[in-house]
């Protein structure tokens, strides 16, 4: 069947392409593998000088790539130009910092040399999404192609505009043939690509479903796996919150990428002296949040990419009200044409719930109260999911407990949860398992060679 992309805010057909057939898979992994023969001796110097490139045409390129990644997944255009500019900064911060990452390490023993090296691991099999179409796929690439790696990238289906344009970029940037790689290929076709000789590694990024798959598959032919999978983010409002700051920070949280991001807070968790405040100010703004046509400077909530994830989360929200979960605002898919679902605030939710116990990838926000910051911990980790929190409070003591106490890959205090190049990024628990970014995601696809010379 075709890769085709639909414009979620008109939903008509914006683009379709072939999918793969078994030899041109075969093609392109062989191409991938004769790329890595040659890239692997490439000087480090030589690898960021390309990175740096593809970061002086991404900049260049700027509004056309951004309106792409609207056109077939909803991002608001102002978003989607943050997310190219952001992406630039990338590769040249890999470009910069990565040949210092991946040095070899000399290490104190009984013999006159010894250490570690940071060796290439070979091609590595990058399952992607489709909410952030650039950022997701670059934040794979520059570690692993300054590492000496290269990457076959498998895209969602519903952005193969984004994927074709991706692997282009690349070659256009002066990388050999093969370095970047993309296939339209089918869901059987990942397992058999899971499965090649030549591929030497995996990494995806998406469903807790889909990462139980592919961690099953790499791990029955003995790869090396990174999944980034889900997260159901706690924002816990404490007493020594700025209540003005607090709100405001909350609906971004909440609505970045149109609320379709594994690290949007999903769980607000506030102290019981400022619960009521919180949620009529909260509600009040999730209600007049500027809704529409993501092209529009003024719009901050654009549709979601698919029907089928505007039909899954009314699902989901519909369900909990059924267990008695309380509606403060929306609640409720948008008419029109278009994916888009209205800004919503759900407080007394059920433990039971799907509310509380799935993650909503959408503008969807769940209150909690809880009498302090202790409670607060607890109910952040009594989830299946490991991702990042935060905590928004003046007070030392509460930031110091919550950065101690929370079981996730990341805690942020005062600021949202971000992916950074300068730290690690991964999830525990049904959040997956493995970092991207930082020293830790520079050598996650690196065979860490121990030596000794007697």
């Amino acid at each position: 069947m075709p890769f085709r992309a639909v414009n979620p805010a008109t939903e008509e057909i914006i683009g379709s392409f072939p999918a793969h057939s078994a030899s041109e898979i075969d093609a392109r992994l062989a191409s991938a593998e004769r790329a890595f023969d040659q890239w692997r001796r490439a000087p480090l110097a030589g690898r960021a000088l390309h990175l740096r490139r593809c970061a002086e045409l991404l900049e260049a390129e700027l509004p056309v790539i951004a309106q792409l990644m609207t056109s077939e997944m909803g991002k608001t255009f102002a978003s989607a130009k943050g997310e190219v500019a952001k992406c630039a900064s990338l590769l040249r911060y890999y470009a910069e910092h990565a040949p210092a990452m991946l040095e070899s390490q000399a290490i104190a023993t009984s013999g006159s040399q010894s250490g570690v090296r940071y060796e290439p691991l070979g091609v590595v099999l990058a399952v992607m999404p489709w909410n952030y179409p650039l950022w997701q796929v670059v934040r794979v690439l520059a570690p692993n192609l300054m590492a000496g790696n290269v990457v076959v990238v498998k895209h969602a289906p519903n952005v193969p505009g984004c994927a074709r344009a991706i692997e282009e970029l690349f070659v256009r940037s002066g990388f050999p043939q093969g370095c970047v790689v993309n296939l339209f290929a089918e869901l059987d076709d990942v397992a058999r690509v899971v499965g090649d000789d030549r591929v030497a590694a995996v990494t995806l990024t998406g469903s807790e479903r889909a990462g139980r798959t592919i961690g099953a598959l790499a791990g029955r032919h003995l790869k090396k796996c990174v999944l980034e999978l889900g997260g159901s983010d706690a924002f816990i409002v404490g007493h020594g919150a700025d209540l003005d700051d607090t709100v405001e920070s909350a609906v971004s949280a909440r609505l970045q990428n149109n609320g379709q991001s594994c690290i949007a807070a999903k769980r607000f968790i506030v102290v019981e002296p400022l619960a009521e405040m919180f949620i009529e100010r909260f509600s009040d703004a999730m209600a007049t949040v500027p809704t529409g046509d993501p092209m529009d400077p003024a719009t901050e909530l654009g549709p979601l990419a698919t029907r089928s994830q505007l039909d899954l989360l009314d699902e989901q929200v519909r369900s909990s009200i059924g267990a008695g979960a309380v509606v403060r605002t929306g609640a409720r898919p948008v008419g029109g044409p278009g994916y888009y679902y209205a800004a919503t605030v759900l407080t007394d939710v059920a433990p039971d719930s799907r509310a509380a116990r799935e993650e909503l990838f959408g503008p969807v926000a769940v209150v909690h109260v809880v009498a302090d910051v202790a409670a607060a911990i607890e109910l952040a980790n009594a989830s299946c999911f490991g991702l990042g929190a935060s905590i928004w409070s003046r007070d030392e003591a509460e930031i110091r407990s919550a950065i101690v106490g929370i079981n996730g890959g990341m805690v942020f205090a005062n600021a949202l949860v971000a992916s950074m190049a300068e730290l690690p990024f991964g999830g525990v628990k049904n959040s997956g398992f493995g970092r991207e970014l930082g020293v830790d995601g520079a050598r996650e696809f690196t065979n860490v060679k121990s030596f000794f010379v007697a």
